[in-house]
């Protein structure tokens, strides 16, 4: 009986101690933002990491003058003349004041555009933040950081295979 409830007592500090990281988010950190003009509603776009590079994980926040509560917006993403997202404006899930994405990456380096169509009190309004660049990805080419991570896997496999032959019966 002595050993259950220490396993259990265990178990439940062990299962809470690895939670409590969990629930401390970290707070969305804006180090530049840009401001647009959409009819009339002002927004403001911040990003948690400047200058921008290509896939690079950031957070973008759009916060509109007066704040989300009677707004609705839509974000298109154009990289040059290409459509690359379409998609509507939603809470930030670290800072629910604000629209934003959360974690994202733009994947290429360029001239990118954001499109802003807004709906509200004041009715629709589209706004567009151009001319936002992005640069070249930071770190080693995509192709060599896989080719070097890929390295321990096939040293693991070299070592079961020797270790496997080593250890097999005649």
């Amino acid at each position: 009986m002595r050993k259950t409830l220490l396993g259990l007592l265990g178990t439940a500090a062990l299962l809470l101690g690895l939670a409590a990281p969990a629930l401390a988010f970290e707070p969305v950190n804006v180090v530049h933002t840009e401001k647009v003009q959409a009819g009339p509603y002002d927004l403001t776009v911040g990003f948690s990491t400047w200058p921008i590079k290509a896939m690079q994980s950031l957070d973008f926040t759009f916060a509109p003058e007066g704040g989300v509560a009677d707004k609705k917006g839509t974000l298109t993403m154009l990289h040059g003349e290409k459509l690359v997202d379409d998609e509507p404006l939603a809470r930030h899930p670290r800072k629910r004041e604000v629209w934003g994405l959360d974690v994202r990456s733009l994947p290429e380096q360029g001239t990118w555009t954001f499109k802003f169509d807004l709906d509200g009190p004041a009715g629709p309004a589209t706004g567009e933040l151009k001319n936002l660049q992005v640069m070249d990805q930071p770190g080693p080419p995509m192709g060599l950081s896989w080719a070097i991570s890929t390295i321990p896997l096939f040293g693991l496999i070299a070592f079961i295979v020797i270790a496997w032959r080593r250890t097999r019966t005649p």
